[in-house]
């Protein structure tokens, strides 16, 4: 019993950290809204052809988009950890770890693009929203919402 509470524990403090890189990183928070964006799209309408493979690939791109950024996260916490002067090997620490998740973010978009440059499926969700305008205001309004959540957050920011 003992050992699932640690289990139970551990998989807590993970979600922790997630939420606390999407309540810090503002990059992390525009990953996040991209992925919700390309999978409302992909689950809500039936426009685009996916197999089950290709959205495997999906998860697959987006996992390690969202757990390199988690560890650039890390990487970035432990080196301020060391104290607020700036190094030439903290730099390093930090600028090689945001370009792999930079690398990662490319190849992700790239896989998007692979699969779902399909112009059929763009021109229905054109069509889509072109005749129905309440559907085209609410995404709208999302992406307002979406933009002030990628800039400011969850609100008031915790002190380091």
């Amino acid at each position: 019993m003992r050992e699932l509470k640690k289990l139970i524990r551990g998989f807590g403090y993970a979600f922790e950290g997630i939420f606390t890189a999407l309540k810090t990183e503002c990059n992390m928070r525009v990953h996040f809204i991209c992925m919700a964006y390309m999978y409302f799209f992909l689950l809500a309408f039936d426009f685009f052809e996916i197999s089950r493979t290709q959205f495997a690939i999906i998860f697959i791109a987006n996992g390690l988009v969202i757990g390199s950024e988690l560890i650039n996260t890390a990487i970035e916490a432990a080196v301020d950890l060391h104290g607020e002067t700036h190094t030439k090997l903290g730099k390093i620490a930090k600028d090689t770890a945001a370009g792999a998740v930079l690398a990662f973010a490319i190849a992700a978009v790239a896989c998007g693009i692979a699969i779902m440059y399909q112009p059929t499926a763009f021109k229905l969700l054109y069509n889509y929203f072109a005749t129905h305008i309440f559907a085209l205001i609410l995404f709208v309004l999302s992406l307002a919402a979406a933009v002030l959540f990628i800039l400011f957050g969850f609100g008031k920011k915790e002190k380091k």
